[in-house]
């Protein structure tokens, strides 16, 4: 039975979170594990231990790899994302979690208005539901 806490949906929804990356980058698989590898470094969103290759980065989008997926790499997927031309939104309730939970994490908010604020228009809408409950897990972790 799937868990349907807000942590087990964004992990649900990594892979997809990845996959979108993988789709809509340019270049190929080895090409934007680069990319995404460097970006985390650059953009301060982590630090891969290793550049990941095409086939790793191929390998994050099956949907059972959400627990494998370090969280550098979906949180820099997000930041390139949210960056897109494209305006790419999240295809299900899963990745639109991962989504949220990588906002919060990618950038410091004083409150859930001000992230709200913060997301790029055509996100508004979609993420308006998981951004909430992203927000009500972050600060639930803040009282432990």
């Amino acid at each position: 039975m799937p868990q349907d806490g807000f942590y087990a949906k964004v992990r649900r929804g990594l892979p997809a979170l990845i996959g979108q990356w993988l789709a809509l980058g340019q270049g190929d698989a080895d090409r934007l594990a680069l990319i995404l590898a460097e970006t985390a470094r650059v953009a301060r969103l982590g630090q891969p231990e290793a550049t990941p290759d095409g086939a790793t980065l191929t390998a994050w989008t099956a949907p059972e790899a959400g627990d494998e997926i370090p969280l550098w790499a979906a949180r820099t997927a997000a930041f390139l994302l949210t960056q897109m031309p494209a305006r790419p939104l999240p295809a299900s309730d899963d990745e639109a979690c991962a989504w949220a939970y990588c906002w919060l994490r990618n950038r410091d908010f004083a409150d859930h208005a001000s992230a709200e604020a913060a997301l790029p228009a055509h996100l508004r809408d979609p993420l308006a539901a998981p951004l909430k409950a992203a927000w009500h897990d972050r600060q639930g972790l803040r009282l432990i």
